[in-house]
């Protein structure tokens, strides 16, 4: 089922599968700025990474010695979420620990992915509930992605990526099975943009680790149309569209990555990984705005 909120400024509308966000509309043209989903290029549009973020390796990974095998990103976006509550301005999913999740990820928890709507913005809260007798680990992310070109009559090069800070910041390095090496290289330097073009994303994701913005705007060189992701607290920041010339780009915030090559260590020994006492909650937001 989709449902929707709508203010003067904006709609969207989601749906329990994922509890995926599935439009992103300003009010003023009815522009959409989130991608559709056209399973030519990529069938998701915006989904929640848990608990795991990319690919571990051999898909495989281990708790107390046991080995369990996830896919890339993980168990939300290809799960049932249920409807917790609705108002006007919010709506509020939860996937919970199950028979089934438990053969492949060995603890208990909640999920909660809440949509809040205030003028011309959503904001997307994540709360992580420990429900087991022990300590639990896990990552999460997100990763929404945003029509580029916003109008039909541009082309990606139109359009850059605008951060609120200069920065002098490294992207973590692929290995030729797209696992993480330890290496780093130089990217931004003494630099607040980031210009568009089809081969920035020839060697996968962009992924930052040391950026001291808090928020990326979608820019346009030829109108003021733009949509910015803001992204307090998020210690990893992934930004990627396929190779293939997609009309849009992913702005991912974080809290963990993907394996590193030669990681052989136990689930809880994962660099970035969170841990949550028995009875805790965990947090998270970001705030996607849209101006027209």
């Amino acid at each position: 089922m989709i449902y929707s909120l709508e203010n003067e400024k904006i709609k969207i509308t989601a749906s329990e599968n994922g509890a995926e966000l599935h439009s992103i509309t300003g009010n003023k043209e009815g522009t959409e700025y989130l991608w559709n989903g056209n399973p030519e290029y990529w069938k998701y549009h915006a989904p929640h990474l848990f608990p795991i973020i990319g690919k571990l390796k051999d898909s495989k990974y281990r708790v107390a010695g046991k080995e369990y095998e996830l896919p890339s990103h993980g168990l939300a976006r290809i799960s049932q979420f249920t409807l917790l509550s609705q108002s006007n301005e919010s709506i509020t999913f939860e996937l919970k620990f199950s028979d089934k999740s438990l053969e492949v990820y060995p603890y208990k928890f909640s999920l909660q992915v809440t949509y809040t709507i205030k003028e011309n913005s959503v904001k997307v809260s994540y709360k992580v509930i420990n429900l087991d007798d022990k300590k639990i680990y896990f990552s999460i992310g997100a990763h929404p992605a945003f029509m580029c070109p916003i109008e039909k009559t541009e082309i990606l090069e139109d359009y850059y990526l605008k951060f609120n800070e200069i920065e002098n910041s490294s992207i973590m390095c692929f290995d030729k099975n797209t696992y993480f090496t330890h290496e780093k290289k130089g990217y931004l330097i003494n630099s607040d943009i980031i210009e568009l073009k089809k081969d920035i994303f020839k060697d996968d994701a962009l992924v930052f680790d040391d950026l001291k913005s808090n928020k990326i705007t979608i820019k346009s060189k030829n109108h003021n149309k733009s949509l910015s992701v803001e992204f307090d607290g998020f210690p990893y920041m992934g930004i990627w569209a396929p190779v293939d010339g997609a009309p849009f780009v992913c702005i991912e915030p974080w809290f963990g990555h993907a394996d590193y090559g030669d990681f052989n260590g136990e689930f809880k020994d994962k660099e970035g990984i969170m841990s949550l006492e028995e009875g805790k909650e965990f947090n998270c937001s970001y705030i996607i705005s849209i101006e027209e």
